[in-house]
């Protein structure tokens, strides 16, 4: 049995005439990851690699949320392959994932997560909005053999308010 969370980035901003890949968090957005800190780090799998996005607001997300980590959670990866909106490239990543890991957290982007949680998960979802927290359980043994499991838990900032 394999688990993943998936976490979309929060909010961020348009005001400034930059890059995807630059644009920064919004202060709603900042506000909705400090909110979302305490219900991620409750959820938090014992073991587990946590992976995110090189985009400037997914980092500054996981950032966030992560300081509500304790101080034995593993360190945040960024990877390059996570910038990036298909759900088939999210599924590329997730089947290279060492076997040993048992859980993986992924800060990511939409379409890609709102597909994935609909591909793989048993609840469907319209979509998961900034910020948006869902968990997958995972009857696999080999990340590379990725099929349908159930959905366990979706928290989104709405629900924390």
């Amino acid at each position: 049995m394999k688990s993943i969370i998936l976490l979309r980035h929060a909010k961020s901003s348009w005001e400034m005439a930059t890059s995807d890949h630059a644009r920064v968090l919004a202060p709603r957005g900042i506000a909705d990851a400090l909110n979302m800190g305490s219900f991620v780090a409750s959820n938090l799998p014992m073991h587990c690699s946590i992976y995110c996005s090189t985009a400037v607001r997914t980092k500054q997300t996981a950032e966030l949320i992560s300081s509500y980590f304790p101080n034995t959670a593993p360190a945040i990866q960024f990877e390059s392959e996570l910038y990036t909106f298909s759900c088939a490239d999210l599924e590329s990543f997730i089947q290279s994932r060492k076997e040993n890991e048992q859980s993986i957290i992924l800060f990511g982007h939409n379409e890609a997560i709102t597909n994935f949680v609909n591909k793989f998960g048993s609840i469907p979802i319209d979509n998961v909005p900034t910020c948006g927290f869902v968990s997958l359980e995972l009857p696999i043994n080999s990340w590379s053999k990725l099929q349908k499991g159930i959905t366990k838990k979706i928290k989104f900032p709405k629900d924390t308010a």
